[in-house]
């Protein structure tokens, strides 16, 4: 606890004497020892409401009153489903803290996430840590002490409660998912439930899941790994885009996947967990916290390659409609895009002429006909000699 509250002093005697303070106050007990002389510290029942009144109006929610309980023949505090996996997520907040990732009341503990069947699937720590880049991240810790497929359908219900839609979602948006299985994919994230309990991650995609491993081997960890890639594929998976260049766009769509990070709570002891210590399912290697959640082959990377295919496709099909343009078989000039128009549109195509010729060489046959024509249409040149009056019957000399 001294990390998270006091995460520069080296020592825990400030934490313990504040402790120690808020215990003759009866606002805390001490659950348990652990077998490393660690204590574990709870709140009472007293401790527990002043921290609601205290913390609830500014929106921080305050885990569950761990009641005492004792066992009956030997009048012993029983409190052992509490220690291991609370103290590992304590430990797990207090490292992210360590590393400026999230402020002590920006972590909460045991926040349900209800789907549509009932059931509440809760997170064991979520953290806000915009200024960190990590908006929000849900984070389940593991000490092994489930099984693979287990985690498999935790990852499955985070990913069914990020497409659920609110209560008073439009009609018509309830009825177009109604209508088909996929159709909620067409949804906006900013219509689904999961925006108006978090913000935008800033991201493709769902809410970024974590999955910490406490207390095991690394041969159980790849393992478990291995089944979350296998198992979990749907849902943590990027698909292919729908484009008109399958083969120029190499870029993956993330909108409908939960981005899924591993580590374990060791390695963050040891590096920080701002050092390269987050596996993203999917990718080799370890990756920092910002990198594993970025989508590098995302949606900017289909803006651009969809942008370049587009842009080489005009420029094909423009070579391709300047090899068809005629030429003029009269001076070998090629066709206006004007004059080509006017020959093939059907319209203009029987006032065009001569189809095989070039605008100025239809603009030269248009100038002779007409000059054709007015020569065609002017009245005879006079002859010279006498012209008979016709108003007197006789000749009279042209003068």
């Amino acid at each position: 606890m001294w990390k998270l509250t006091r995460p520069d002093n080296k020592h825990d005697k400030l934490t313990r004497d504040n402790l120690l303070d808020l215990q003759d106050h009866r606002l805390v007990r001490i659950e348990l020892v652990r077998e490393d002389q660690r204590q574990v510290w709870v709140l009472t029942k007293r401790g527990h409401g002043e921290a609601k009144r205290l913390l609830e109006p500014k929106g921080i929610r305050v885990s569950a009153l761990r009641e005492e309980k004792y066992d009956p023949v030997t009048g012993k505090l029983l409190g052992a489903s509490y220690d291991d996996h609370a103290a590992a997520v304590t430990s797990t907040a207090a490292e992210l803290h360590r590393a400026g990732i999230g402020h002590r009341l920006g972590f909460q503990t045991e926040i349900g996430h209800r789907l549509a069947d009932g059931y509440v699937q809760r997170a064991d720590l979520v953290v806000r840590a915009p200024e960190a880049g990590v908006p929000v991240m849900l984070l389940e810790i593991d000490r092994r002490t489930e099984d693979a497929h287990d985690l498999v359908a935790k990852l499955r219900r985070y990913w069914e409660w990020g497409r659920l839609l609110p209560r008073d979602a439009a009609k018509r948006t309830v009825d177009l998912v109604r209508s088909r299985p996929d159709a909620s994919e067409d949804v906006d994230h900013e219509q689904r439930l999961w925006r108006r309990v978090y913000p935008p991650t800033g991201r493709e995609g769902l809410v970024p899941l974590a999955f910490v491993f406490a207390d095991t081997t690394e041969a159980k960890v790849a393992n478990t790994v291995a089944m979350l890639e296998k198992a979990g594929h749907r849902y943590w998976a990027p698909r292919r885009y729908d484009t008109l260049y399958p083969k120029a766009v190499t870029a993956r769509d993330y909108r409908q996947a939960v981005p899924v990070v591993v580590t374990t709570l060791e390695q963050l002891q040891e590096h920080g967990v701002g050092a390269a210590v987050w596996r993203r399912l999917g990718r080799t290697g370890e990756q920092t916290l910002t990198d594993a959640l970025e989508n590098p082959d995302g949606h900017a990377l289909f803006r651009a390659q969809e942008a370049r295919a587009d842009a080489a496709d005009q420029r094909r099909r423009a070579a391709q409609r300047e090899a068809r343009r005629p030429v003029c078989k009269r001076c070998g000039r090629k066709f206006t895009d004007e004059r080509w128009e006017e020959v093939t549109v059907h319209r203009t195509a029987v006032r065009a002429g001569d189809k095989s010729v070039c605008g100025p060489c239809r603009a030269d046959d248009v100038a002779r006909e007409e000059a054709a024509r007015i020569e065609a249409a002017a009245p005879p040149e006079p002859q010279d000699g006498p012209e008979p009056d016709r108003d007197r019957g006789w000749f009279r000399r042209r003068t």
